[in-house]
């Protein structure tokens, strides 16, 4: 191959992680360094320069450069975007403030809400009026814009949202609009929602057209600088960015509609949960990614995963739906928990130990990495545990000090509680992921499933050592680590495809469409997504639709084959929409009529999977023993040490035991089963002492 080289890079909250893949010998090399949250693009080249000095030249050599950052979902959180204005149909200057005037926590008299990300001054109004049905009742005044745009050139606004009622039917007043306002300040950025989200909901439109708009500037500096900066290196292709809903995008998408890469890494983790899933043909999987931060769960489905278009940045209360700014975007459908390597652990005011949901990140970090960490952290818990080696972290690169480590955990939680240092760092391990499992057990509830039928996949840095207590906590019958869990996020990058998706809202009762208009449109719609990626002619286009009973506020959306022309195409539908309904809610509303409220087309072209190599049967796996905390038994044990890069397919290892690899660690407890698969994925087989038997 020409160029054999392809580069995913994942930017965490804690750790950048580098997969470099060369298709010519399908060897995969992967690094690891420490976020810098101030300058991103820092700890990328750093990861960079880290492989050129083991691979040299193999910048210029590389065909892809993927990335999925947190920058963008950064900017909003810390309020750093660009001074934005937003442009709205007069009467809803206020809009972002009047939200859904729904309370996310009823008996909270104290309630807040997120501060919108553009103040009342940089709201403006213009007098226009669209109805629903796409016609015009007032045109546009094109003097309110014009003196909208002279008030933002004073108050110095940087981008534009531009947001009317019922756009996403008629969209030209927004480009009239548009016109005028790029005219009056030529270097401002401009986004519209009939392009951004071109669907009902006016405060979600809004809201996702204001993301866009504030972000727009800070993503095109961003991706301009980090090309550039490649391109200096020797890289002669286009940089690549993981979108939100599992696709990736040529930089140049991404900087028209940035608001589609807001949550790029947790979708590129469960892309490659999904892609593992479908190799070792397993149809129920609970994806469990545990980074520095943050803890991700997601349920896999004959290796494909549930998507939401509930999505909300900078919640009040994390964890209480309805207070954050909602982005109406396809995401994958994820839980997030505040429970990561770097979770502070602390006494409460109770007197009870509590574990998260703030972390000490990358900067000052935990303490162990005499960083200047001051609190226990879930990772100096992991350490004493003996679930860590000081010496061999990230490799040997990184030197934990288990002294460091040790000394907070005495003055923060061992000594005012009155216990010994390894039963206060048990208590965290043991409450950090009993956290995760309550949260976990009402999500995979309300999706209607059960953990007894789930696999739990596990990765990240912190995924594997969690793993297996978390999986017997909720009942799962196994757990996958598979190869590379500690970049699992980048080498998820390399396994999406080139995607993009766009909508056109029809809001209208499915028997009285003509099949002829919802052909064309869905061509319009294909011909749009096609232009968004590369030219090539391995592109497939995925149609669907959302559908509900009317009278209904949120839809289902299911695939459509074939042609809207082809005979039976509306029945075959409705029974679709039946049978996915009854799954959802458990019973069929037959007299109700149904609405399709959305086309949508899908443009993706897959892209060759990166497999990892399994080693033949030639050396010994075992690198010696290493006292750890055994559950099972409550106490600390001499366990044996494996070398994972050294296990070969069909290697067996009984618990308890560790599995050591350069980013991270596999715990198997007391009475567990491990089998290498043919993969290279560790297939961990749980025992339950107390039932007698496998749940």
């Amino acid at each position: 191959m020409k160029n054999p080289f392809r580069l995913g890079v994942d930017i965490g909250g804690t750790f950048t992680d580098f997969t470099l893949v060369n298709d010519d010998t399908g060897e995969v090399f992967i690094e690891k360094c420490l976020t810098t949250p101030g300058n991103p693009e820092t700890a990328v080249l750093e990861g960079i320069t880290s492989l050129s000095h083991e691979h040299p030249g193999f910048l210029p050599e590389a065909s892809t450069f993927i990335h999925a950052t947190t920058l963008l979902t950064n900017v909003i959180l810390e309020r750093k975007g660009s001074v934005t204005g937003l442009l709205t149909t007069a009467g809803f200057r206020d809009i972002l403030e009047f939200a859904r005037e729904l309370r996310y926590d009823v008996y909270d008299p104290f309630i807040t809400f997120p501060k919108p990300l553009v103040e009342r001054p940089l709201r403006l109004e213009a007098r226009e009026r669209v109805l629903v049905d796409g016609s015009v009742n007032v045109p546009l005044n094109e003097q309110d814009v014009s003196e909208a745009g002279r008030e933002f050139l004073r108050m110095g606004v940087q981008s534009i949202a531009i947001c009317f009622l019922h756009s996403y039917r008629n969209g030209a007043h927004e480009e009239r609009a548009r016109a005028i306002l790029q005219e009056m300040l030529p270097h401002a950025q401009i986004s519209i929602s009939s392009e951004v989200h071109p669907e009902p909901k006016e405060y979600e439109r809004t809201s996702t057209t204001v993301v866009d708009a504030y972000v727009k500037p800070t993503a095109a500096k961003y991706l301009d600088k980090l090309s550039a900066e490649l391109e200096h290196g020797g890289y002669k292709h286009g940089v690549y960015v993981m979108l939100s809903n599992g696709g990736a995008a040529t930089a140049s998408t991404t900087k028209q509609f940035p608001v589609q890469a807001v949550e790029s890494g947790p979708a590129a983790g469960v892309e490659a949960a999904s892609h593992y899933g479908r190799l070792i043909g397993s149809k129920s999987l609970l994806s469990f990614d545990m980074g520095g931060t943050t803890a991700k769960l997601s349920i896999v489905l004959n290796g494909r995963a549930e998507r939401t278009r509930s999505f909300e940045v900078d919640r009040v209360q994390r964890f209480k739906p309805g207070s954050g700014i909602p982005i109406a975007v396809p995401v994958y459908d994820l839980l997030e928990i505040g429970a990561g390597g770097g979770s502070i652990a602390r006494i409460d005011s109770l007197g009870l130990l509590q574990v998260g949901p703030d972390s000490a990140g990358s900067k000052p970090g935990p303490a162990s990495y005499s960083l200047g960490g001051i609190d226990p952290t879930v990772t100096d818990a992991d350490l004493l545990l003996g679930f860590l080696d000081a010496d061999s972290f990230l490799g040997g690169s990184m030197r934990l000090s288990t002294d460091a480590a040790a000394k907070v955990m005495c003055e923060k939680i061992a000594d005012p509680l009155g216990i010994s240092v390894e039963t206060a760092a048990w208590g965290i391990h043991n409450l950090v992921n009993e956290t995760m499992a309550s949260a976990a057990r009402v999500h995979i509830a309300e999706k209607g499933q059960s953990p007894r039928n789930l696999s739990l996949v596990g990765f990240g840095g912190a995924g594997p050592v969690h793993a297996v207590g978390l999986a017997r906590k909720l009942g799962c019958p196994s757990v996958v680590i598979p190869p590379l869990p500690g970049v699992m996020s980048a080498f998820g990058l390399l396994t999406a495809p080139v995607a993009i998706e766009r909508p056109k809202a029809i809001r209208a009762l499915l028997r009285e469409l003509n099949p002829l208009d919802l052909e064309a449109w869905s061509q319009e719609l294909e011909e749009e997504t096609k232009g968004l990626i590369p030219a090539g002619s391995d592109i497939t286009l995925l149609r669907s639709v959302d559908m509900w009973h009317v009278g209904q506020d949120y839809p289902l959306e299911l695939p459509v084959t074939g042609r809207w022309t082809d005979p039976d195409i509306f029945l075959n539908l409705e029974k679709a929409f039946d049978e996915l309904y009854e799954q959802h809610y458990g019973r069929v509303d037959d007299q109700t009529p149904l609405e399709l409220v959305t086309l949508r087309v899908k443009a993706l072209r897959a892209t060759d999977k990166p497999a990892v190599r399994v080693p033949s049967k030639t050396t010994d796996p075992k690198k010696g023993t290493r006292r750890m905390y055994v559950s099972v038994l409550g106490a600390y044990e001499e366990v044996p040490v494996y070398n994972r890069a050294r296990l070969h397919s069909g290697a067996r290892v009984q618990g308890p035991a560790i599995i050591e690899e350069r980013e991270s660690t596999t715990v198997i407890d007391q009475g567990d089963q491990l089998v290498v698969d043919p993969f290279g994925c560790l297939i961990i087989s749980l025992s339950y002492p107390d039932a007698g038997e496998s749940k």
